[in-house]
């Protein structure tokens, strides 16, 4: 099967680094250049039309700390996640992959999973052929900035781990990302949700 194009946003953290570094027909959409890495550079509020393609691939994210506020957060991961589909839905993307997070629930109390929440009912009511929404633990691998909260957690999921049920404990970074680029290949039409143990099994696949 011939590889889709795709369109990355959030290509310089976590997963979508990972992605960009397994899927070399990725065309990443981010607010910097990326050394030696052609892309479209553009603010996720006024983006350009983007590059024609088939599939997308949103995994923007960053937390209520390093933000400073809710409403900056917000603008990071509702307001630049929506952005980013509406410019990719323009482009012809019928296929929309979101990396989301376990616990997104729009009725939550807390700013993040409800704003997680309200993403993904947002995307489904846009109508993308096919739309496949991972919701992972915390994700464990090297970030490029220090969240000293976040490196706690990862120093002690192990232990946490013990205690949790299987599809709410930690998971590698590398898992989602390949779970990630086997998704961008199916065609199946509908909206697909996919927690630890889904997305485990489907980097074997």
């Amino acid at each position: 099967m011939t590889a889709p194009r795709i369109l990355l946003a959030g290509a310089t953290g976590l997963v979508g680094g990972l992605v960009l570094g397994l899927c070399h027909e990725a065309i990443p959409v981010s607010r910097r250049p990326i050394p030696g890495q052609p892309g479209v550079v553009a603010d996720f509020d006024d983006l350009p039309p983007l590059p024609p393609a088939e599939v997308a691939v949103c995994s923007l994210g960053t937390t209520r700390a390093k933000a400073g506020s809710d409403a900056a957060f917000r603008a990071v991961d509702h307001d630049a996640v929506l952005a980013f589909a509406r410019a990719a839905k323009a482009a012809g993307v019928s296929h929309f992959i979101l990396v989301s997070s376990v616990g997104a629930n729009p009725n939550a109390r807390l700013l993040y999973p409800r704003t997680k929440g309200e993403v993904e009912a947002a995307l489904e009511r846009m109508g993308f052929a096919r739309l496949d929404i991972l919701q992972p633990g915390l994700l464990i691998g090297p970030r490029s900035e220090r969240r000293s909260v976040e490196r706690f957690l990862q120093w002690a999921a192990p232990v946490m781990d013990l205690a949790l049920p299987r599809d709410l404990g930690s998971l590698s970074a590398e898992a989602v990302a390949r779970a990630t680029v086997a998704l961008s290949r199916r065609t199946e039409p509908g909206v697909f949700r996919h927690v630890n143990t889904a997305i485990r099994n489907l980097t074997f696949t």
